[in-house]
């Protein structure tokens, strides 16, 4: 599985947010990720490790370098 995500992607989580959306948009990386709820807004900071655990795919990706 491709884990390589950067700042603005899409990435789907193993858990859906109570909210009903299982999409999530990455707005901080570093030690740790802070995602965005794309339905309701709702911020989460999750270590780096746990994310990547819990990172089940990338929806749509925001890579310019392609």
């Amino acid at each position: 599985m491709n884990k390589n995500f950067e700042l603005g992607d899409i990435v789907k989580m193993k858990k859906q947010h109570p909210c009903g959306i299982n999409a999530w948009k990455v707005i901080r990386i570093g030690a740790d990720v802070k995602i965005k709820c794309t339905g309701c807004g709702r911020i989460v900071m999750l270590t780096r490790s746990k994310f990547e655990k819990d990172m089940k795919g990338i929806i749509e990706s925001n890579s310019v370098n392609e």
